[in-house]
């Protein structure tokens, strides 16, 4: 039976989560493309299948004309839907691991690329459960670089962003934020350790805003900023487990949160006032994070686990 979208217009509110239906046997991120549509409670209203899409869809931004942009990496997809709720004709940016933005006051975009290299580090006895895209005509998964393009898919500039590669070795560039200044860019590798800093204007990279060292068991998850202008970071270490910090510019923790068991990957903007949006990809669950009292104070279940990979709510 085929799947049927009911994603309905945009509302002041509503809440977007990238969650990939998983029914490949063959491939553990591979299925139906799906974003799913919540109301600003996170009542799910209705869903999109998305087109031309193959693994996980995530990286879910809104840009300032209202449409809303995702990814999947694995498909070289960059996805664009219009305030409707209907897909958008595709635009080829590039053959290319894309899964994440950032908008430029001057109408321009950034896109970082999710893969680097051509290795795959396992732990003994565990499995990738996916087959890595390469770049046409070579062994490599990605450069993990940053480019600047126009909104219609010209390039600007590559940026030549070094990256860590993460755990697993092949984690390039798999979140940024663009300070507001435009000048300089905030990035990491997931499962790394460290966010690292690029100069945009002098297009070279400068000190690390934070480096954990190896025997603190801290990882580096994901980086956004708030609309406020505050910057939160999430951060597994160790058995501890996950936790979210709020960062000064120079990359001091000025409050921190403990999050609610393991797996919370995920950030999205809210317009709601201390509102920041998580999401868990183990479990599926999304919620909204109060910053101010530090709770979850709703939350929902995609019914998906390891496939929640975006997250963004509409500014109207």
């Amino acid at each position: 039976m085929a799947n049927v979208s009911t994603m309905q217009p945009f509302a002041r509110g509503d809440i977007f989560a990238g969650s990939t239906l998983l029914n490949r046997k063959d491939d553990d991120h591979a299925g139906d493309g799906r974003i799913i549509q919540y109301d600003s409670n996170l009542k799910q209203k209705g869903v999109l299948w998305t087109e031309g899409t193959t693994h996980l869809v995530g990286g879910l931004a809104f840009a300032p004309d209202r449409t809303l942009w995702a990814f999947d990496s694995n498909s070289h997809t960059v996805i664009r839907v219009s305030p409707e709720g209907r897909q958008l004709p595709r635009i080829h940016f590039a053959d290319r691991a894309f899964s994440n933005i950032n908008f430029a006051a001057d109408g321009t975009i950034y896109l970082g690329e999710h893969l680097v290299g051509n290795t795959v580090r396992l732990r003994p006895g565990s499995t990738l459960g996916t087959t890595l895209p390469k770049l046409p005509g070579t062994d490599r998964f990605g450069d993990g670089h940053l480019y600047q393009f126009t909104q219609d898919g010209k390039l600007l500039k590559e940026f030549a962003t070094p990256v860590h590669g993460g755990m697993p070795g092949f984690l390039g560039l798999t979140g940024a934020a663009l300070r507001a200044d435009g000048r300089t860019m905030l990035y990491l590798s997931e499962l790394s350790d460290s966010i690292r800093v690029y100069d945009l204007v002098n297009d070279k990279p400068l000190p690390n805003l934070v480096s954990y060292p190896p025997e603190s068991g801290t990882m580096v998850i994901s980086i956004m900023y708030m609309p406020d202008g505050r910057l939160l970071h999430v951060r597994a270490k160790g058995r501890e487990g996950f936790f979210m910090d709020q960062l000064s510019e120079t990359g001091e923790v000025i409050r921190s949160y403990t999050l609610p068991g393991p797996g919370w990957a995920n950030m999205g903007k809210s317009i709601e006032k201390d509102i920041v949006l998580i999401g868990n990809f183990f479990s599926g669950q999304l919620g909204k994070f109060n910053l101010a009292s530090g709770e979850m104070v709703a939350t929902a279940d995609t019914g998906t686990q390891r496939s929640l990979a975006g997250l963004a709510q509409f500014p109207g």
